[in-house]
């Protein structure tokens, strides 16, 4: 049986992945697919803008599960870096 937590952590990996590999790399694009999704007109520069965002967004979200991930480990090798 799969835990809840296990869930978690897999969607946790796999949204942030997802969403950046699924990116378009054009701002005209990313306004076509926004505008086709919901209705709503983007300018090019508010597209450009926006994609920005969203990579770093996931490069971020990506990057601290990275991070964790290290921490955890290091922490398991290495009792005394969990110790306060």
């Amino acid at each position: 049986m799969i835990s809840v937590r296990r869930c978690r952590e897999v969607a946790a990996w796999l949204i942030p992945g997802a969403l950046l590999a699924a990116l378009p790399k054009c701002p005209m694009c990313l306004a076509t697919y926004i505008a086709i999704g919901t209705g709503l007109g983007l300018s090019v520069s508010t597209a450009a803008y926006l994609r920005i965002a969203l990579l770093a967004l996931c490069i971020a979200a990506l990057s601290y599960l990275i991070a964790r991930r290290i921490w955890f480990f290091a922490a398991a090798k290495y009792p005394s870096l969990s110790s306060k």
